[in-house]
């Protein structure tokens, strides 16, 4: 699709279907709970129709607006902002036990809480992951299907685009977004799943040679040795939830991830790309690990946000995620900074400080928190992604008996 000839509504409910359809599969019976910033209400109204259509018996809105957010920050104490309700707790575990699907379309300023008192942000953070703690643990263990998607909205498509009037950028980042999850192509439906069954390709060579750490090389200074648990699984976009319902947890996904062995990190590794956390960017920045925590860390700007990611917990300070992506995807190669970690995350190799997906090792959706832990598996109340890979990024699996496999080479797959 030529850009210059892309008008928005000619593709916004393919959109939606595909991400309905294919992502959720929401079918006759289903509840479907989305959340959306307000600005796309357009978006979240076609997703609502398109789900009754399907044959969804309920949907449940929930509108977030950061122009609240911030008044409430500003004008708010600690002791207010910490004060997580319980009839917030007790909707999201209703819809939980209902076995809901999970539609959450992100959108936001990058810089929408600059200024903003570091402390309150981090604090009233802490306390809603607390608050939620069960609710997340049964997301990421996949009990339920979700989703998180992207939608343009003005704050966010001008960062993107800076030079563009604001219009304009908009319709831009639409375009960006249905490129990514190829909704240009002839079929979309089927490009969707050829591209699923190349990444599960990726999965299947890397479960099959069972490594016992990855070492990270690149020209920016990278060294990183990462031992993997035993057990391990990678995974591509396909999911699979308690039911044994199929789902995509991301569109796009250009990436096949794992879990690291808690205490099995070790060396410096650097971003690649800045990283939006809480409306608040962190940019340049590095880390240094020992036996799997964080001993030294630096930013060039956003220093107190990486503090704040780091000390949320006691596993904050270790890695939860490992993620492969070829420097060549669809969204690399358009050059695009987003500031949005959905997108810059499937455009570089990543990490994530936190929790690990217990889908990530055999059996692990059946374990406890504790029986996780014992087998290498990391516990935090936050997940937090974060850019690692560029065009110079080398990454050689090394199994027990000491033989090198080159998996990543100029950035890329060898494999």
């Amino acid at each position: 699709m030529d850009y210059k000839n892309f008008v928005v509504d000619d593709y916004i409910e393919k959109y939606a279907e595909l991400i309905l359809k294919i992502g959720l599969k929401i079918k006759e019976g289903d509840r479907l709970v989305i959340r959306c910033p307000i600005e796309a209400r357009d978006f979240a109204i076609i997703c609502t129709k398109k789900a009754y259509e399907l044959g969804a018996i309920e949907v449940v809105m929930d509108y977030r607006d950061q122009e609240i957010s911030k008044l409430k920050y500003k004008n708010e104490s600690i002791e207010v902002l910490t004060d997580v309700p319980k009839h917030k707790i007790d909707k999201e575990n209703y819809y939980m036990e209902k076995k809901a699907k999970y539609l959450s379309v992100t959108g936001s300023d990058p810089d929408a809480f600059k200024g903003i008192d570091s402390e309150k942000l981090f604090k009233a953070n802490i306390a809603t992951s607390k608050a939620l703690k069960d609710f997340s643990e049964k997301m990421m263990a996949n009990y339920v299907s979700w989703i998180v998607v992207g939608a343009s909205i003005p704050s966010w498509a001008k960062k993107v685009f800076p030079e563009l009037e604001e219009k304009e950028a908009v319709r831009k980042l639409w375009y960006e977004i249905f490129s990514s999850v190829r909704l240009f192509e002839e079929d979309p439906e089927k490009a969707l799943e050829d591209h699923v069954n190349n990444l599960n390709r990726y999965s299947k060579f890397l479960n099959e040679n069972k490594f016992e750490k990855l070492h990270y090389k690149s020209e920016k200074g990278t060294d990183l040795e990462v031992f993997l648990p035993e057990g391990y699984i990678f995974a591509g976009a396909g999911d699979v939830n308690s039911d044994g319902e199929e789902f995509i947890a991301n569109m796009p996904s250009e990436e096949v991830f794992s879990a690291p062995r808690l205490d099995g990190v070790n060396g410096k590794v650097y971003s690649t790309m800045p990283l939006n956390y809480n409306g608040n960017l962190i940019e340049d920045f590095y880390l240094v690990f020992k036996d799997g925590e964080v001993i030294d860390y630096d930013a060039k700007s956003g220093k107190e946000y990486l503090k704040n990611i780091i000390e949320t917990d006691e596993g904050s300070k270790r890695l939860g995620e490992v993620a492969l992506v070829s420097h060549d995807t669809p969204i690399s190669m358009r050059k695009v900074l987003f500031y949005n970690t959905l997108y810059d995350e499937n455009a570089s190799c990543h990490f994530a400080l936190g929790k690990s997906y217990p889908s990530c090792i055999e059996n692990g959706e059946k374990l406890s928190t504790c029986e996780l832990k014992k087998l290498g598996m990391n516990d935090s109340i936050t997940h937090v992604d974060f850019m690692v890979g560029d065009a110079t990024t080398e990454i050689i699996g090394i199994k027990e008996n000491g033989e090198e496999v080159q998996i990543f080479k100029d950035g890329n797959f060898v494999i």
